[in-house]
């Protein structure tokens, strides 16, 4: 039943919308750097924030591990919050040095469960910014659940808008096969519906999901 709707919402989505091409970014670094930005504000400002890294030519793990929390908080201050998401960026930075000598190659080849707990002991990194980085920058199969998925879900009754992560989580994680590519294209459909239909004053007319 989970399996049927979950690949039936799937079909839908894709038919209507084509592949995403999700996470933007030139390496793994930038987008676990941008799921930390993305907190609380748009992709378009943390695009910003990101283009002051590149032009100050700061965008690797060792300048920025080296600057000051002051100085790295000048220059994301486009994506809002700018002194925590500083502190949370450098705590990051802390972990990826400490743990995996400063290397995303490195996080990316410890094991799913592992680098899921590390990222989850930074704080400032809840379980979808964890698993945002761990899917799209390090390439392991770990869905990401996030407000979007919460309100299509429920308004189609599937859970209740206020089960935990956790639940939702497990609901993909048994309902599909545990596929990087088939993650990444899901989620990112998912926040394209809510973007273009399933807004919080939703748009039913035309909805790809109607009916279900």
């Amino acid at each position: 039943m989970k399996r049927n709707v979950l690949e039936t919402i799937y079909s839908r989505l894709f038919q209507a919308f084509g592949p995403q091409h999700w996470w933007p970014g030139d390496s793994p670094f930038e987008i676990a750097v941008g799921a930390i930005l993305t907190q609380n504000t748009n992709w378009a400002n943390v695009e910003k924030a990101i283009d002051n890294l590149k032009r100050d030519k700061s965008l690797s793990p060792t300048k920025l591990h080296r600057m000051s929390a002051l100085q790295l908080a000048g220059l994301i201050r486009p994506a809002g919050y700018f002194n925590i998401k500083a502190k949370r960026l450098k705590n990051f930075l802390d972990l990826l040095h400490e743990e995996y000598k400063g290397s995303m190659h490195k996080m990316r080849d410890d094991s799913l469960a592992n680098v899921r707990e590390k990222l989850l002991s930074v704080n400032g990194i809840g379980p979808e910014t964890a698993d945002s980085i761990t899917l799209y920058a390090l390439e392991k199969p770990v869905f990401v659940i996030d407000a979007y998925t919460k309100r299509i879900l429920s308004r189609h009754t599937i859970f209740a808008h206020d089960a935990s992560y956790e639940t939702y989580q497990e609901l993909f994680h048994e309902g599909l096969r545990k596929d990087v590519s088939l993650f990444n294209e899901y989620h990112a459909l998912l926040v394209r519906l809510a973007k273009d239909f399933c807004r919080p004053a939703p748009r039913c007319p035309g909805c790809p999901l109607e009916g279900i």
